[in-house]
């Protein structure tokens, strides 16, 4: 099976799927938001809920030397920490425009967390990586799960 990857961001509001579709779920389990959303289409793809998984956390940052300070400042609390910056999708033209904010170059830290998925604890980690972030011009983009 293809890794699979879910993931649920503030800003966009948008569950995304790679490489599958969601399959219904329940969500009385989880609430009813993005996050319980994805929470729930893990749950009814056989994952096991109370096994850890890693959880990759971004944050969104506008350049470099903000995802250097942001990376430093996360790994100062403990999180272990990747930079990431994503070129963009071409357009129609085949050219990237830089001023995209959905498809163009973006800057990023990744926030890797070994924890059972439950989300109380997602939410908290998020809010705590806003408040680290944010002074630096950085904010918490949502999380995902690579599934095996």
């Amino acid at each position: 099976m293809e890794p699979m990857r879910r993931r649920a961001t503030r800003r966009d509001h948008a569950l995304h799927a790679a490489d599958d579709e969601l399959k219904p779920h329940d969500m009385t389990s989880y609430p009813d938001d993005d996050d319980g959303a994805v929470l729930a289409a893990l749950a009814a793809d056989g994952v096991d809920m109370s096994q850890p998984l890693v959880i990759d956390f971004p944050v969104a940052v506008p350049d470099r030397s903000s995802a250097e300070a942001v990376s430093q400042a996360l790994a100062r609390a403990g999180y272990d920490c990747e930079i990431v910056f994503d070129e963009g999708e071409p357009d129609e033209s085949g050219e990237v425009d830089p001023d995209d904010e959905e498809f163009g170059p973006s800057w990023a830290v990744y926030a890797r967390v070994e924890m059972v998925p439950a989300y109380d604890e997602i939410m908290r980690i998020q809010a705590d990586l806003d408040r680290l972030a944010g002074p630096l011009g950085g904010n918490s983009d949502g999380w995902g799960v690579m599934l095996d």
